[in-house]
Parts: structure tokens; C-alpha cells; sequence
């Protein structure tokens, strides 16, 4: 590549940084419905990584993997359910994906914090489902 033309790229690669989110200081809607969704995809990350970890330990309990995934498939359905009626009053309108994953945001992260317990559970807790490592 020609050293000029690099030089002429450069600033294109460092454009996505000019357009960074200030959620803590949001005042439109588009920037508050874009951090709505940062944050929902924080709690959904964070929820994965428990999941994995949890699948991990009932490797040798096929029937109990069985039926985590059931019952998170299960979780999945209930959460947009739910949060899309939750939102309905403002079906269409511009605020609808703030309403949304906001719900969706705050039923993952109660969904964290059930794994998060599960992954603590002592041996002998007849209570628990999963293992302790």
C-alpha cells in the first residue's frame, strides 16, 4: 500500500471512536433507545457466560442439562413475551425500544442473579440443582 494513501485512510479508522455513546448524558431518544441496548447486551453476555458455566458442571447430569435447557428456553419465551407487553402501550412509537429493553434488561439481570446462586450452592444442598465445582 502506498505510504499517501494510508495516510489518507488513517482517520477513517479511528471514526467510530468520534461517535461514541455518552449514555450518562443521553437527552435524545435515539442515544437513550442505543444505551437501552448497550445494556441489554451486557446482561445477555453476562447471562451466557453463567449459562456456559453452569452447563459445564451438569456435564455429568444429562437428564438435570436436559432440563436447564428446557427451562431456559422456556425463560427466553416468558422474557419477550412479557417485556412486549409491557412495552405495548408504546407499540410504534419512538420510545418502544427503550420500554422494551429495559424490561428485557431487568428480567436478565434477576436471571443472573438465579445462576449466580445456582453456581454457589454447597455440597449436600438438596435445594440445588447444580453441582459444586
Amino acid at each position: 500500500m502506498h505510504p499517501r494513501l494510508l495516510l489518507a485512510l488513517t482517520p477513517l479508522l479511528f471514526t467510530p471512536l468520534a461517535h461514541a455513546v455518552d449514555c450518562d448524558n443521553a437527552t435524545d431518544q435515539t442515544t437513550m433507545n442505543q444505551c437501552a441496548a448497550q445494556q441489554n447486551k451486557a446482561a445477555d453476555k453476562e447471562l451466557n457466560a453463567l449459562y456456559q458455566q453452569i452447563t459445564t458442571r451438569l456435564k455429568d447430569s444429562p437428564d438435570a442439562k436436559k432440563l436447564l435447557v428446557g427451562a431456559q428456553r422456556s425463560w427466553i419465551a416468558f422474557r419477550d413475551a412479557e417485556c412486549k407487553f409491557s412495552a405495548s402501550g408504546v407499540e410504534g412509537g419512538s420510545v418502544y425500544p427503550l420500554i422494551y429493553s429495559n424490561c428485557t434488561t431487568a428480567l436478565t439481570k434477576a436471571r443472573v442473579e438465579a445462576f449466580k446462586t445456582y453456581l454457589k450452592c454447597k455440597e449436600g444442598d438438596l435445594s440445588c440443582p447444580v453441582p459444586e465445582a
